[in-house]
């Protein structure tokens, strides 16, 4: 354990004292301090015309749905993007400084190598995620809401960044280019959402189930609107420890030929 956190504390120092995740924490506020407060905007103009139309939706009444989850499909988009720039240089640039044959040779195994990496990554994305959870914080000073769902929800996103995490580490080892990683993950965190697409095309009744069962929209809705179901985070947690494993047998491999 104690080299999984020496390994964890240098990769998360690595982050979070460089310039470039200042850049990014920088440039995620000012986005959502652009379209933050236009989903407020728009909330205040809907209670305003419930008024005059007293038939709206229960949905579009409540804070939850017309501010708060618009919000967090923001973040998920940035994170779609973001969660691979800082997980491309984990194995990709050490492949390219040869400092990862180093690594290679000290008295760790390749788990401990990428667990500590990942720790540190989802350690770093967890700080990004913070910066979007401030905004619904800072609206509590306007309006009451249920704190649970909100928190509910920060945390399917958290998770669905973390599998995006364990996707693009393990396209970081394949790698010993940075850009080309950086392209490889976010093709594949692109690619991950049309899988449920499936649905739509396929008209036997136990496609149809499998395709629901792998499409990560189907858990993430449950999460995102605050409520935890088993199935969702055995599916997330099952798809972080399928790309750590496969991350672990490419640096195993590299060992190996090395």
């Amino acid at each position: 354990m104690n080299k999984i956190n020496v390994i964890f504390w240098k990769e998360f120092k690595g982050f979070v004292l460089s310039p470039t995740f200042y850049i990014v924490g920088f440039l995620i506020a000012c986005i959502m301090s652009w379209v933050y407060p236009i989903a407020l905007s728009d909330f205040a103009r809907n209670m305003q015309a419930m008024m005059f139309q007293p038939g709206l939706p229960p949905q579009a009444q409540n804070i939850h749905y017309g501010v708060f989850l618009r919000h967090l499909s923001n973040l998920n988009l940035i994170l779609i993007f973001v969660v691979p720039a800082l997980t491309m240089r984990l194995f990709a640039e050490e492949k390219k400084l040869r400092s990862l044959d180093l690594l290679m040779t000290s008295p760790v195994t390749s788990l401990q190598i990428v667990v500590g990496k990942y720790l540190s990554a989802i350690a770093s994305i967890f700080l990004l995620c913070l910066i979007g959870l401030a905004y619904p914080v800072a609206t509590f000073a306007l309006a009451k809401f249920a704190w649970a769902p909100l928190l509910v929800a920060f945390f399917g996103i958290f998770m669905v960044a973390a599998v995006y995490a364990a996707m693009n580490l393990f396209c970081s080892s394949l790698t010993e280019s940075a850009i080309v990683a950086y392209v490889m993950a976010v093709v594949l965190n692109i690619g991950v959402w049309f899988i449920g697409l499936g649905v739509e095309v396929v008209d036997s009744s136990w496609a149809r189930s499998v395709f629901e069962h792998i499409s990560l929209n189907t858990h993430l809705i449950g999460l995102v609107e605050g409520t935890i179901r088993t199935s969702s985070l055995v599916f997330l947690l099952s798809l972080i420890f399928f790309f750590c494993f496969l991350c672990e047998r490419v640096v195993e491999s590299a060992r190996w030929r090395s």
